[in-house]
């Protein structure tokens, strides 16, 4: 029998909103260092945004991690690389590290 409480409902809510922001300031952190070392590629697609449609995959972000879950109760996923071109970085190897 499923028992589930308010309270696991309340914390595994929590948990995703948290997990999906962290994901969104990682790729967005992403491309505002790119772009602060002269590279515009992020800033033209549109990737600098705290928006989480522009940075999560329908495939990476949705239906692997539920899929993981319920076959190993560990969720594996990832967000859209941000685009990045590093030959136009102002110092191409200082950039690129």
């Amino acid at each position: 029998m499923l028992a589930l409480s308010f309270d696991k409902v309340y914390i595994t809510g929590g948990v995703l909103f948290i997990l999906l922001y962290a994901i969104i300031f990682h790729e967005v952190g992403h491309a505002l260092m790119a772009y602060w070392m002269g590279d515009p590629t992020a800033k033209n697609a549109g990737r600098i945004s705290l928006n989480p449609i522009v940075h999560l995959d329908p495939f990476g972000s949705i239906l692997v991690p539920i899929i993981t879950y319920l076959v190993m109760k560990a969720p594996f996923g990832w967000a859209k690389p941000v685009p990045v071109n590093p030959f136009n970085y102002r110092h191409y190897v200082r950039g690129d590290i």
